[in-house]
């Protein structure tokens, strides 16, 4: 890639940046462990600002714009809490902002984002469709583009969670992070393995959406067509190419997860903790739990089964409908 790869320095650079605008979060420890073996630790950025995670990206890239690039605004495209972040760390600092939208956002997530004083736009249900009407309004009308995760400054603002787990669970053996486009992935996986080599770091997508998987194994990133699933932050059809490369650099595992699973993880986390996480959320700890299935591996091994140690999952939001938590509850307890 044309752009260097993010390092500890910007990633710490970052965590003091994001420190008025961002929450360290805190870091559950269950009695009960991952895959019925090694203990479980929740790292619950559900309870960060915004009810996610992507709020760190956004204020370390909006806090880096010029002047007169916050005086004309901003326009991201996202199927929700990186457009809620954005929103708000821009409505702190009084910046306009406007967020594109999927025409089957949850609408629990365009009410936060409107509320916050966001233009909304809707477009199409998949990235590719979402970034080309934002690339059209910005340069219709003088915005600037904040991607929601091929950036090197919001993947080093995503890596501050990184930091946090090391230092919140210095014996973690195994960090388990939901991947869509990357961004998360590749700034935990970067600041953690800068860190602490040792620790595995394994990367979990939905079943319906391998784009992750699909590239690895190609070499290079790869477009997966599009589909629904439960796990509407998970279905970027095609990672980034900045957060690409550092997942090839990091990343130990890849873990794939049905909806049926992801369900499952919605109502243990609140069975055992009393959390609300959204499925995309969730989909960590299905895979911690032994729910979901090896894609990919750097080395041929199985984190659920050959990592033994504090298992950390990290639950990447929480901002769900009720009547839909409502309904993923009571399937799981059904089931």
């Amino acid at each position: 890639m044309s752009e260097p790869l993010v390092t500890l320095d910007h990633i710490r650079e970052a965590a003091v940046r994001i420190r008025p605008l961002a929450r360290v979060t805190p870091l559950l420890m269950l009695e009960e462990g991952g895959g019925g073996a090694s203990p479980l630790a929740l790292k619950c950025e559900n309870l960060q600002r915004s009810g996610a995670f992507k709020i760190r990206g956004a204020a370390n890239m909006l806090l880096q714009l010029q002047p007169e690039e916050r005086q004309r605004g901003v326009i991201t495209f996202s199927s929700g809490n990186h457009g809620i972040a954005m929103s708000l760390a821009a409505s702190l600092i009084g910046c306009p902002a406007v967020v594109v939208m999927p025409t089957t956002a949850p609408a629990v997530k365009v009410e936060i984002a409107r509320g916050l004083g966001a233009e909304i736009i809707f477009e199409g249900t998949t990235t590719i469709e979402r970034k080309a009407r934002a690339e059209a309004e910005a340069a219709a009308r003088g915005l600037t583009i904040m991607p929601p995760f091929d950036h090197p400054w919001i993947v080093a603002g995503q890596g501050t969670i990184g930091l946090e787990i090391l230092e919140q669970a210095p014996d973690a053996a195994a960090v388990y992070v939901p991947t869509s486009g990357g961004g998360l992935l590749a700034g935990v996986a970067t600041a953690i393995k800068s860190l602490s080599p040792g620790v595995r770091i394994v990367g979990v997508e939905p079943a319906c959406t391998p784009r992750m998987t699909r590239s690895i194994e190609a070499g290079h990133p790869v477009t997966v067509p599009g589909a629904a699933g439960v796990a509407d932050g998970l279905l970027a059809v095609r990672p980034g190419d900045i957060t690409f490369a550092h997942i090839q650099a990091y990343v130990d595992e890849i873990v794939i997860v049905g909806d049926d699973a992801i369900i499952d993880a919605v109502g243990w986390v609140f069975d055992r903790a009393r959390l609300v996480a959204e499925p995309s959320g969730a989909a960590p700890v299905a895979a911690a739990l032994g729910r979901g299935e090896t894609s990919w591996s750097r080395d041929g091994r199985v984190a659920a089964r050959d990592v033994a140690g504090q298992a950390v999952a990290l639950i990447s939001g929480g901002n769900v409908e009720t009547s839909a938590f409502t309904r993923y509850i009571t399937q799981r307890t059904a089931s």
